[in-house]
């Protein structure tokens, strides 16, 4: 048994952009914004735990 598959373009315009509307970013662009993204959470995760220990020793003196 066989299932019948339908595409559909727009006049015009390929089916890969059809669906898209704007800018398209390339794979890699994408890697280097979440890689860039993941080091400024890391760091920013990290500096909220420096000021936290900073915090809590402080406190115990």
């Amino acid at each position: 048994m066989t299932t019948n598959i339908t595409t559909t373009e727009s006049q015009g315009a390929p089916a890969a952009a059809a669906g898209s509307p704007g800018r398209k970013l390339p794979g890699w662009l994408w890697f280097i914004a979440l890689w860039c993204f993941g080091v400024a959470a890391a760091m920013s995760l990290g500096f909220a735990f420096k000021l936290l220990m900073n915090a809590t020793l402080f406190a115990v003196t």
